[in-house]
């Protein structure tokens, strides 16, 4: 099997020679380059084409979130992988919205950074625990938003959203009829908008996409 060809880009040399060391230690590694700022890096990639680019995120001319970005343009099959001391959310989410496939913090043993170099380079994403807990959270957060979001996209009124919330528990038209003091042909014309709204055929349905749409409790 061929060696994983890197190129290194970090503006300090002394931990460019650290990480050089340590991986000319490791079998199935080999470092073709090396880089002290963004654009040298991406010049470097363009020249050797590595499998995998380590980028630090602090670094002059252009820092290695923004080289990430411009990657693909220098070469494709490179995958990127962050090498950084720097776990703020912000710079997570944009280096893995530009391209990034993995992301490790200095502060990794010797063992999960070359699992890193070796899992990107076979085109799956590692990311260090700290940056899958920002990547988890964020998730959670974007899905509580997007079902916030979504309740008002059937626009159902206020009596229908009380009438849908009682369907779900059970109630028929006419215990609902009871409950809220109103003909059973009101309810039941209520029922009718609400499914017509949510584009349903029959009351599975319409719990089923209410509790996905966040609409009863």
């Amino acid at each position: 099997m061929d060696a994983i060809k890197v190129i290194l880009a970090d503006d300090h040399l002394l931990v460019r020679n650290g990480i050089k060391s340590l991986l000319e230690n490791e079998d199935g590694i080999e470092v073709i380059g090396e880089a002290a700022d963004g654009e040298e890096a991406l010049e470097k990639t363009k020249m050797l084409k590595p499998d995998v680019l380590i980028l630090d995120i602090r670094m002059p001319k252009m820092n290695g979130i923004e080289a990430v970005k411009y990657l693909k343009k220098y070469s494709p099959k490179t995958k990127a992988l962050m090498l950084t001391m720097n776990d703020a959310e912000e710079y997570v989410l944009q280096a893995i919205e530009y391209g990034a496939t993995g992301y490790v913090l200095k502060d990794a043993n010797e063992e999960e950074f070359i699992t890193a170099i070796k899992k990107v380079n076979s085109g799956e994403k590692y990311f260090t625990s700290a940056v899958s807990d920002i990547l988890a959270i964020n998730y959670i957060k974007s899905v509580q938003e997007s079902k916030t979001n979504r309740k008002g996209l059937f626009e159902l009124t206020k009596k229908e959203k009380e009438i849908l919330q009682l369907i779900a528990q059970g109630m028929s038209s006419r215990d609902i009829s009871n409950k809220l003091e109103s003909s059973i042909r009101t309810v039941q014309v209520h029922r009718f908008n609400i499914m017509k709204k949510m584009q349903v055929k029959n009351v599975v349905e319409l719990i089923n996409i209410a509790q996905d749409y966040g609409l009863i409790e």
